[in-house]
């Protein structure tokens, strides 16, 4: 198996649609998080655990979406990274949001948690 040359470029058509993806989908990530946060309900300290999930996947959405805006995206492998990077991103505010569904569903939220 040979190396990939570290020159090579992916078509910008292909990474355009990379682009309009991951924007979608950090659009998304940001609209829930909007969401959860403007929630009248009280915050407890059960609420932190999957509110770091969420910022720090977001973060990383962040980060892929400018490193896609950026000229060299087009290197193949720069993109190869910025879509790994986007796949764990996406992953950890799957997750946060999982931990939040299931804070609700077993009603932790509410507990006081504060003695």
């Amino acid at each position: 198996m040979s190396e990939a040359d570290p020159n090579e470029k992916i078509d910008a058509t292909f990474r355009n649609g990379s682009l309009t993806a991951t924007g979608i989908i950090l659009g998304f990530s940001l609209n829930f998080i909007s969401l959860w946060v403007s929630n009248p309900n009280d915050w407890s300290r059960i609420d932190l655990l999957p509110m770091s999930f969420l910022t720090v996947g977001i973060a990383i959405q962040v980060k892929v979406f400018a490193d896609l805006l950026a000229r060299d995206s087009l290197v193949a492998v720069k993109y190869d990274r910025a879509r790994r990077l986007f796949l764990i991103g996406l992953s950890i505010v799957a997750i946060g949001m999982g931990i939040a569904l299931m804070n609700d569903i077993l009603g932790l939220g509410s507990m006081r948690m504060l003695g």
